[in-house]
């Protein structure tokens, strides 16, 4: 007779566990896995609203409160050896902010938050600029500075309130379709209208996440800014790409961009740069004034051209995305530091020439390239060394091939001859195809002369 052994339920239990542990373990490595091949992009949204008197007073109120609510707990800060526990503040402070401005639950965890956050920036500033000075030997030293070297806590002016997503604000819905901005103040919600524009929407399309907004006002006009990240995959494999294209970016032509087909695109600085030196001449004047509406007027005039030139970057950038789409290598010179000759900027002053030395190539960059990894594309910066001076057929190097009096290169090896700028993108164009070919690192040497 053959007995069948007893099964043991704890066994059962324990092999359930047991496969649960493992599949749980897998998926996190999954999830970290596809985490780790994803990246960041963090814009910010700036909205101009609009509000009634009795809704104007109501900010008005909020963020002077949260204004002097963070002054009163950096004060702390500073005077009891800069304490930037965000728990331990919010210990010792909480029931003395509420009681002392009105501010509500969140709006006083938002205050601590905002203090500790400005004294953290200020410490990272002081450590990367540390106190230089020379001893009676003519030897350089450097003393690393701490927060403990600020004579005075820092003081928040400018009337501000920053809001939780949700718990402070929210976006709604009205009855005819229309999208309003739901605020919270000290005493009462109110819903605004506010101005959308176009290349702001894609933004609510639900693949960006916002984050906590800050109510500010300027000039009369009040702005709500709004923090926003969007995930992206990095994954880009060379296996696939389906353009290279270089960009040579200038004052004279702000891009000039070649792709692998041979086709060149300029988009002319001429009238951005006319612009720019109106925007100049006005400061100038205003400047000259030193009277407190030519102050007032001077914050204008900036805010007005810093948009206008965010918005020229915006567009360009998006041409370009358009045109390529998915699977481009977008190749750009690494312009840190860069600084153009006098040449290139006319008879000016040296004011004025270091005025139009100050381009927002940053900007572009940083546009095209949260653009790109939207869109399964990538920017690749690559040095900048020779890109003007080499012919990008024979691979000659030499300085005075560039004829900038006539915006010219000329080889003197084998002849080739075109526009300076498209140059400057051909070559700009080879290093990214060379990186696509697995070099990690392009770049062109000088060679030698016979």
């Amino acid at each position: 007779m053959c007995l069948k052994p007893r099964t043991n339920p704890f066994h059962k239990q324990f092999q359930f566990l047991i496969i649960y542990i493992i599949i749980y373990i897998s998926a996190q490595i999954y999830h970290r896995k596809e985490k780790d091949a994803m990246s960041e992009i963090v814009k910010t949204m700036k909205l101009h609203i609009h509000v009634n008197e009795t809704e104007a007073k109501s900010l008005e109120e909020l963020t002077a409160c949260y204004a002097q609510a963070c002054t009163f707990i950096s004060k702390y800060v500073f005077d009891h050896g800069f304490i930037l526990n965000f728990m331990k503040l919010q210990e010792t402070l909480y029931q003395t902010i509420r009681a002392e401005f009105g501010l509500k639950s969140q709006f006083t965890i938002s205050a601590f938050k905002t203090v500790t956050a400005r004294y953290k920036t200020v410490q990272e500033q002081l450590f990367q600029n540390p106190y230089r000075y020379e001893n009676e030997k003519g030897e350089k030293h450097f003393i690393s500075r701490t927060l403990e070297w600020l004579q005075k806590p820092i003081v928040f002016h400018r009337p501000q309130a920053d809001l939780v997503r949700g718990r402070d604000y929210s976006f709604v819905t009205a009855d005819d379709g229309q999208k309003l901005l739901s605020l919270n103040t000290l005493k009462k919600r109110i819903k605004v209208t506010f101005d959308l524009p176009k290349k702001f929407k894609e933004y609510f399309d639900g693949t960006w996440s916002f984050g906590s907004g800050k109510i500010v006002s300027m000039n009369g006009n009040w702005y709500f800014h709004i923090p926003m990240t969007k995930n992206v995959s990095e994954e880009f494999s060379m296996d696939h790409v389906k353009h290279v294209v270089g960009i040579d970016r200038g004052i004279r032509f702000m891009v000039t961009s070649y792709d692998e087909k041979g086709k060149v695109t300029f988009v002319s600085g001429k009238e951005i740069q006319k612009k720019r030196e109106h925007f100049q001449q006005v400061r100038s004047e205003l400047q000259s004034k030193g009277t407190k509406s030519a102050k007032r007027a001077l914050k204008r005039i900036s805010g007005r051209e810093n948009r206008w030139m965010s918005d020229v970057n915006h567009q360009i950038s998006k041409t370009l995305i358009t045109k390529y789409k998915a699977g481009t290598l977008f190749v750009l010179e690494d312009l840190k530091g860069v600084s153009f000759s006098d040449d290139l900027l006319g008879k000016r002053s040296a004011k004025d020439r270091q005025e139009l030395r100050t381009w927002t190539f940053y900007q572009f960059e940083q546009d095209l390239t949260y653009k790109a990894q939207a869109i399964g594309s990538q920017v690749l910066k690559v040095k900048p060394d020779y890109t003007s001076q080499r012919c990008p057929k024979c691979g000659r190097i030499q300085k005075g091939n560039r004829h900038h009096d006539i915006h010219e290169y000329i080889c003197d090896c084998c002849g080739y001859r075109s526009n300076d700028d498209r140059v400057g993108a051909m070559n700009i164009q080879i290093l990214g195809t060379m990186y696509v070919s697995g070099d990690s690192n392009p770049r062109f040497g000088a060679r030698k002369v016979n």
